[in-house]
């Protein structure tokens, strides 16, 4: 049971941070970005099978960008662990997370998690290695938008006895964040269309975000989350 629910919870998170109301709205203009092309572009164009391999070689790249600097800072962090007592790394990031939990929910607002750094959309065309830079930036800039969700995937891997192990959980964390963004770029149209009937259900993908942290932010309080492990 223990490896499903450590699976599920990490793919889980990816899908709510890419769901959340900071990342889903900008989504069309880093297809964009990365494509070189215009929505209507994408849309309209009539070689289809040129834009759709186009679009989903530099949507790999994007995602490989972003994956690089989540598994960049499980690994810094799962290195701090190893210096510092567990007990009491689990007492102070599980209360951080229980905070973010209310924060995620609107019971409280924290300043600086509002915080994102764009960038600016022209109409350069970057190659894949421009899109695997732009994933980069992406992890960077977005990092306190979806901090909250991300924490405590970063939690859970820091639990992990091996680098490697805790490495998993953010490739499982990433596809669920890489995922629907592949989806979305491939078939921008509908993206577009469920956009506008999601934005209805922001407020409650928050709530249960929030309450999803508060859980997980006290079994890491209590310990617990070893159960948990891969």
């Amino acid at each position: 049971m223990s490896n499903e629910i450590s699976i599920i919870a990490a793919f889980t998170a990816g899908i709510l941070s890419f769901l959340s109301p900071c990342v889903l709205p900008i989504i069309p203009g880093y297809i964009s970005l990365i494509t070189g092309l215009t929505t209507k572009d994408l849309i309209e164009s009539e070689d289809k099978k040129s834009v759709t391999r186009k679009t989903l070689l530099n949507s790999v790249f994007f995602i490989l960008g972003f994956t690089g600097v989540f598994i960049l800072l499980q690994i810094v962090l799962q290195g701090f662990v190893t210096i510092v007592n567990q007990k009491i790394f689990n007492y102070i990031f599980g209360a951080i997370i229980i905070i973010f939990g209310f924060h995620t929910a609107g019971i409280i607002k924290i300043k600086f998690l509002y915080y994102q750094k764009g960038m600016q959309i022209n109409k350069k065309k970057w190659g894949l290695i421009g899109s695997f830079a732009i994933g980069l930036a992406f992890g960077f800039a977005w990092t306190p938008c979806i901090g909250p969700i991300l924490a405590a995937i970063l939690a859970l891997a820091a639990q992990e006895t091996t680098i490697f192990k805790g490495t998993v959980l953010l490739l499982i964390y990433s596809a669920g964040l890489g995922i629907p963004f592949l989806i979305s770029a491939i078939f921008v149209e509908w993206f577009l269309k469920f956009i506008t009937k999601f934005k209805k259900m922001m407020r409650a993908i928050e709530i249960i975000s929030g309450l999803l942290l508060i859980f997980i932010g006290i079994l890491i309080m209590t310990n617990r989350f070893a159960s948990f492990s891969l």
